[in-house]
């Protein structure tokens, strides 16, 4: 049996049981549930902290979880990104008070920096050769330059409006750019069942990004219309009772269907229909 941890609070939470919904698998009731035997799947899913999934996986108790990149790096766990999931995305930078950020990287040797990510820091700092105490808190870290505990903090940013309060300002390259991924065992071959997960996964976020468009066009346009609907492969093309005429259906990319809409009937194409993918098989 397949053992899956998902987050259990937090914004990766929701994002992710609805995503393992969508690829068929059991959710839990209510809130409480530690533990849910999916039977009909051959999984059992394990509602924990996210900060822990990337530990439990890494030790090979769990087989595969959801977790955050910057949870997996800062961990240090034996586990690896399986697939990008596209969603929790964050960008992680260092920050100081505003005016005085050093020039570039180097500018932290000696200078505390306080952050909720000390593995991720430490780690990322080392690889440049920068010698910098890091101080590990567990929240409000823009607040402590201020407090005189630290001198730079690395910490997620969103619009920046939280640290422009605090008087902050970022500078320098992201350290990096987080979303949710899943994770597995690090040099342990995938059980099948890990397999088909990563498949009915792959399979909701493309359905999630195209859409299914059909429509009529004569066969005298027919090349001009492909061209604008080439499909993942290519697109299906019908004979219609009026041989003058065929029906075309093809996946479309969902943020472009409007466009490639006005674009096929500028070319003649008629009777465009649109429709949702629940989920495929790529």
């Amino acid at each position: 049996m397949l053992r899956i941890a998902v987050p259990n609070k937090g914004a990766l939470s929701e994002p992710a049981t609805t995503l393992l919904r969508e690829a068929g698998y059991a959710e839990r009731r209510t809130g409480r549930e530690l533990v849910l035997v999916d039977a009909d799947n051959d999984v059992e899913l394990y509602f924990l902290r996210p900060r822990d999934i990337a530990v439990y996986v890494g030790a090979g108790t769990l087989d595969a979880g959801i977790t955050g990149r910057d949870l997996l790096l800062d961990s240090g766990a034996d586990a690896d990104e399986v697939l990008e999931l596209g969603f929790a995305s964050s960008t992680f930078r260092f920050a100081a008070r505003t005016g005085e950020a050093p020039a570039d990287l180097s500018g932290l040797a000696g200078r505390r920096v306080a952050t909720s990510y000390d593995g991720l820091v430490r780690a990322h700092l080392a690889e440049r050769g920068v010698d910098a105490p890091v101080v590990r808190l567990d929240g409000a870290v823009e607040i402590s330059v201020a407090l005189g505990v630290a001198d730079v903090i690395a910490d997620v940013v969103e619009t920046g409006s939280t640290l422009r309060a605090a008087g902050l300002e970022v500078f320098g390259d992201p350290i990096l750019q987080s979303q949710a991924v899943l994770v597995a065992r690090r040099g342990v071959p995938s059980p099948p069942a890990l397999d088909v997960l990563v498949r009915r996964v792959q399979g909701v976020l493309v359905a999630r990004d195209y859409v299914m468009v059909d429509y009529d066009v004569h066969v005298d346009h027919l090349d001009e219309a492909s061209a604008l609907t080439p499909g993942l492969e290519s697109p299906t093309v019908s004979p219609l009772r009026d041989a003058s005429y065929v029906a075309v259906r093809s996946m479309v990319r969902r943020a472009e269907v409007n466009a490639v809409m006005d674009r096929l009937h500028d070319v003649g194409a008629r009777a465009i229909l649109v429709t949702t993918i629940h989920a495929c098989r790529i």
